[in-house]
């Protein structure tokens, strides 16, 4: 980070990357205005907006930019991301409530790998997909593939995952909050099915309230809760991929050169997962004024909403085709599952 106490450096790098950073960001405006003035998922635009501008990834000008966008900017989102939970807001939910989205989350995740094996696709799409589906969302399944192998399979399906989820965050957004009202649930279930089974944190707060302030605020909680077991299961995925990463790192370090036999240094943990546990706890210890956490929490969701720009434009609307129709499968298998579980443990639960 030295180097940028030299200007003419910090001149070069900004010089190098301003033209895609600056596509990413008009994408995100556009996007945010779309979602403002006529409704709609804010990342979801992004992405197809982002998509319509492929043709401009080929640019050598615009291609570091846009790849900054899609890995730092994107990890800086997630990190910010920990700002807005407290460990008082965990416990607001219980011993056997916790348990339950605990169980729910691992499950669903462990349910998409059998499903890609099942479907004979590559692991990396069961953990993502499930990742998607059984924390939050598109920003799950951004931080997921910030942590697998990096290349244009994983790029499409990243890509197709954040589709999907958003659409299937949507549907149930609309049908969950008339099925609950028609089986006449309490606020407090109403709320704990909804935070512990759609996806997206928005599609959440506005699907609790639907049923009134008590059930969104519930909602609210639990998906929270979703978002904070986000860092151990990135964790636990970037564990078991690490050994991969490094081989993959060394290779890039050789640079044609011969590959050294030692694995290239991966850290532990990213550091960015490190940065998401720092701030949730500092926001625990109530070290931040709200305008802080609020500013925090607006940062993290534009920085997200630039990355999924990011990853539109990087990826060619043919080449998402070519996926078919087996990763879609895998996330309406997957929705259903955690759906199904969190609504046994509910009745369970009386």
């Amino acid at each position: 980070m030295l180097h940028w106490l030299d200007p003419s450096r910090a001149r070069t790098w900004v010089h190098a990357h301003y033209p895609g950073l600056l596509l990413c960001v008009m994408i995100a405006l556009a996007a945010t205005f779309l979602a403002e003035h006529y409704g709609g998922p804010q990342l979801l635009y992004a992405l197809l907006i982002g998509l319509s501008f492929h043709f401009m990834v080929k640019n050598p000008q615009v291609k570091p930019g846009v790849d900054f966008c899609g890995r730092t900017v994107l990890r800086l989102g997630v990190a910010l991301l920990g700002a807005r939970i407290t460990l008082s807001q965990v416990a607001q939910l219980g011993v056997s409530s916790a348990l339950l989205i605990i169980c729910a989350v691992v499950l669903t995740v462990a349910f998409g790998v059998l499903m890609a094996r099942w479907l004979d696709r590559p692991r990396d799409e069961g953990f993502l997909s499930g990742g998607a589906v059984a924390i939050c969302g598109a920003s799950a399944a951004l931080a997921v593939a910030s942590v697998l192998p990096q290349n244009p399979r994983n790029e499409r399906f990243t890509l197709l995952t954040v589709v999907g989820v958003t659409v299937l965050s949507t549907l149930a957004m609309i049908l969950y909050p008339f099925a609950l009202k028609w089986l006449a649930a309490s606020p407090q279930h109403a709320g704990l099915f909804l935070g512990g089974t759609i996806h997206d944190v928005a599609q959440v707060v506005a699907a609790g309230m639907m049923l009134g302030p008590d059930a969104g605020d519930t909602a609210t909680v639990v998906k929270l809760f979703r978002v904070m077991l986000l860092t151990p299961v990135v964790v636990v995925i970037a564990l078991m991929y690490r050994r991969q990463m490094a081989d993959a790192a060394a290779a890039v370090a050789a640079d044609g050169q011969a590959v050294s036999s030692a694995p290239a240094s991966v850290p532990l943990i990213p550091g960015f997962l490190l940065a998401f546990i720092v701030l949730m706890l500092l926001a625990s210890s109530q070290v931040f004024p709200k305008a802080w956490v609020d500013t925090a929490s607006s940062a993290s969701r534009w920085c997200l909403v630039a990355a999924i720009a990011a990853a539109g434009v990087k990826t060619s609307f043919e080449e998402l085709l070519k996926l078919g129709w087996q990763p879609v499968m895998m996330l309406v298998a997957e929705t259903v599952f955690i759906a199904a579980f969190v609504a046994a443990g509910m009745l369970l639960l009386r």
